[in-house]
């Protein structure tokens, strides 16, 4: 518990100091808040494998996937914004990551014991390509506000705290690019790997998942062949985000939680 209260409380150190930078209009820059952020970070990850120590194997249920992905998101944040770009996400990213974890402190813990390894890798690459794609929609949703704002000519001061247009829009297809291979990875090994799709209740979150490596593409080839930007990126990155969601959680919240079944 101990080790939880202090990833939680670093995380909203973080947070305040970014608040307070953005607020003022300043860059977030990395002096202040990357220390405790991180620090967050590797507590929040230490208390998982504690508890997977505990429960003699990894814990990939509902609360804890929620936890996992957040803590994915916030190393994210903190591994982009020590490179100078965009760490006002942690306003936003570092109070998920400790709400998500205070959560799955109070929530019975389950390990999977002997989990194949093939089914890790499918379980890990799925976790990894939705904390990177929910930074990706983040990412899209500072870029539609910031496009939105500037269309209607309010300038308000935290603009100055984000970088111009061109470098969220970047950083924003890096971001979505990364991501889209790593679901790539996901469907391919859930085929592979993963046998009787009804049997296990998991043909309409691959379905879902499908639609939204789809959608994720097209908007790839629309800004290759297009240069496709600003809210028409925006909108194709939430639309794509959303049916991961549904995917993934909204799969696991409805099985997990209201069937029962693990």
């Amino acid at each position: 518990m101990t080790t939880v209260l202090i990833a939680a409380l670093l995380y909203l150190l973080a947070a305040g100091l970014l608040v307070r930078r953005v607020a003022r209009g300043l860059a977030p820059g990395s002096a202040a808040w990357a220390l405790p952020a991180l620090g967050a970070v590797l507590a929040h990850a230490l208390y998982h494998v504690l508890v997977w120590r505990e429960v003699g194997g990894a814990d990939m249920h509902f609360f804890a996937a929620l936890s996992l992905t957040a803590l994915g998101m916030a190393a994210l944040t903190v591994l982009v914004g020590l490179r100078g770009q965009t760490g006002a996400l942690g306003v936003v990213v570092f109070p998920l990551a400790a709400i998500a974890l205070l959560i799955y402190l109070r929530v019975p813990h389950v390990g999977h014991e002997g989990l194949d390894w093939r089914l890790q890798l499918h379980a890990w690459s799925a976790l990894l390509a939705y904390s990177t794609l929910a930074v990706a929609a983040l990412l899209a949703a500072l870029l539609w506000v910031q496009d939105r704002t500037l269309r209607r000519r309010e300038f308000h001061g935290w603009l100055r705290a984000l970088p111009p247009m061109t470098a969220l829009e970047t950083l924003l297809f890096r971001t979505i690019g990364v991501g889209f291979a790593l679901l790539s990875a996901t469907l391919l090994t859930g085929i592979l790997f993963v046998h009787d799709f009804f049997a296990q209740h998991l043909l309409h979150k691959t379905v879902l998942s499908f639609l939204s490596w789809l959608v994720f593409g097209a908007l790839l080839v629309g800004r290759w062949r297009y240069g496709w930007r600003g809210a028409r990126a925006s909108a194709w990155t939430l639309t794509a985000m959303a049916l991961l969601l549904l995917a993934f959680f909204g799969s696991k919240f409805v099985l997990e939680l209201l069937l029962q079944r693990v």
